[in-house]
């Protein structure tokens, strides 16, 4: 095993291999994890670096969390777009996607109810008696068309296809901004 990671170490990286610990580096700079000198410094090691155990020196990412491998990981990282439920587990099913698709579908709704409910009440409350109460036209009709399309969108999987599209379009962002990042830097430019 020692011999197989040697010679690992010992391997030409690929451009790939340099542009993903350049993202990285670019994701703990928009943390601020680093400022712009150490940021530049590292960045151009890293695209110094020839070998796998040139990207693994040691200064380059050690001490940032979310670099080492998630099962030795101490702290958690949130992927791009932070959004669970928009990895497929081993059956292909998106876990967590029923409950972030309710999220979504209902968010607005009880935004808004809440809204009006507190204009209701103010507007009960400064006129010392208790007003008509209108927030029911508001939610009472957008509630039950909203609870039509849930019941209707369980029972045809809907969640799983939401899912399966959320994370359709997040991958095609990632792949826009890693095709933009590889033109910024055979530029020249850091990305």
């Amino acid at each position: 095993m020692l011999v197989v990671m040697d010679r690992r170490e010992q391997m030409r990286a690929a451009d790939s291999d340099r542009a993903a610990v350049a993202e990285q580096l670019l994701r703990a700079l928009n943390e601020g994890r680093l400022d712009l000198a150490e940021y530049e410094d590292r960045l151009q090691r890293v695209y110094a670096a020839k070998t796998y155990g040139d990207l693994n020196s040691s200064g380059l990412l050690d001490d940032l969390p979310g670099t080492v491998p998630v099962g030795q990981a101490q702290v958690v990282p949130i992927g791009e777009g932070g959004a669970p439920g928009l990895v497929p587990g081993p059956d292909g099913r998106y876990p967590g996607a029923t409950r972030n698709w309710l999220a979504e579908t209902w968010n607005g709704y009880f935004g808004v109810v809440t809204i009006v409910v507190t204009i209701w009440a103010i507007t009960s409350l400064v006129s010392a008696e208790l007003l008509y109460f209108w927030p029911i036209w508001v939610g009472g009709p957008w509630g039950a068309v909203l609870l039509l399309g849930t019941v209707r969108g369980l029972a045809t999987g809907e969640p799983q296809r939401w899912a399966a599209r959320r994370a359709a379009k997040r991958q095609a962002k990632i792949e826009k901004r890693n095709r933009w990042r590889a033109e910024q830097a055979e530029e020249g430019e850091p990305a």
